[in-house]
């Protein structure tokens, strides 16, 4: 074994079982319903707060995690809670971030994921429980995170959701992040006024059409003139909404991004325009966060 995971394992096992463990343990064997019903998987939720009393007491160990992004000696995205269940036909694995910072912006940034987190996890419940009482069937529920982009300045995190009942649909939101400010970046942040929205709208369907002709490639999208067989059984991509799903990567691009079945049809998935940044510097506020 590597001698830095050896020390590394040895920090892990290092770590104190936090007090309050049990209680919460148990906590979560009492909100377990009577009913016939999916199995909680506790030692994921053991682990959890193990990693995460671990990170807060060893900044060494915080260091030592491979790929993990970290600001100063702290790691700056863990798992808050994990909600996980596994049985017959029903799977749930729900994977809750949470954000180091001290800004009110921040704090509310963590408090709508862990809010989002467990009305997704309820409802899964909900889901489940209606199955049991009529005819049963498969349902399944991936929800996690990854980080787009991590630098000095930036953190663009993604948040995902792919719910499978028959067919599967995917829903990925992204929160940007100014990590020296400690504020939250939206899309209409960056503009001057909302002529950005007919830009990006305009490049974004030109982009369409040209990935739709070139004879290599096999992509559809809902826009008009684009040679769809019929333009009347979809509803076609017009203009992007002001405050449209977007990060910015580390070279300081913009990248606007659609669902799945939102712009396109479902073997697309997740569809993504990175935007030139010429097209958009008369409109900008500045070249802080967009740069050419």
């Amino acid at each position: 074994m590597d001698e830095r995971l050896k020390k590394l394992e040895e920090q892990y096992k290092s770590v104190p079982i936090p007090k309050n463990l049990d209680s919460l343990v148990e906590a979560s064997l009492k909100q377990r319903p009577k009913r016939r019903a999916p199995k909680w998987i506790l030692g994921a939720v053991a682990a959890t707060a193990l990693f995460t009393a671990g990170l807060n007491i060893n900044p060494t160990m915080a260091k030592n995690l491979v790929g993990v992004p970290i600001i100063g000696d702290v790691v700056s995205v863990l798992t808050f809670v994990s909600y996980e269940v596994e049985e017959d036909t029903y799977t749930a694995n729900i994977d809750v971030p949470k954000i180091s910072g001290k800004s009110e912006e921040i704090a509310a940034l963590n408090e709508k994921y862990a809010a989002e987190g467990k009305e997704l996890f309820e409802k899964f419940k909900e889901d489940v429980d209606w199955m049991n009482e009529n005819e049963g069937g498969h349902l399944g529920v991936d929800s996690g995170y990854i980080v787009a982009t991590d630098t000095d300045q930036i953190l663009s995190i993604g948040r995902y959701v792919v719910e499978m009942v028959g067919s599967s649909s995917t829903v990925m939101k992204y929160d940007t992040i100014d990590k020296q400010k400690e504020i939250v970046i939206t899309l209409p942040s960056l503009f001057k006024d909302d002529a950005y929205v007919e830009k990006i709208s305009s490049y974004i369907a030109g982009q369409m059409r040209e990935e739709m002709k070139a004879t290599n490639q096999d992509k559809m999208y809902w826009v008009s003139d684009a040679g769809l067989e019929d333009e009347s059984l979809v509803e076609l991509f017009t203009t992007i909404k002001s405050n449209q799903n977007f990060y910015i990567t580390e070279q300081g691009k913009l990248v606007i991004v659609f669902d799945k079945y939102e712009v396109a049809p479902g073997y697309m998935g997740v569809v993504e325009f990175e935007i030139p940044t010429d097209i958009l510097q008369d409109s900008l506020v500045s070249n802080e966060y967009i740069r050419q």
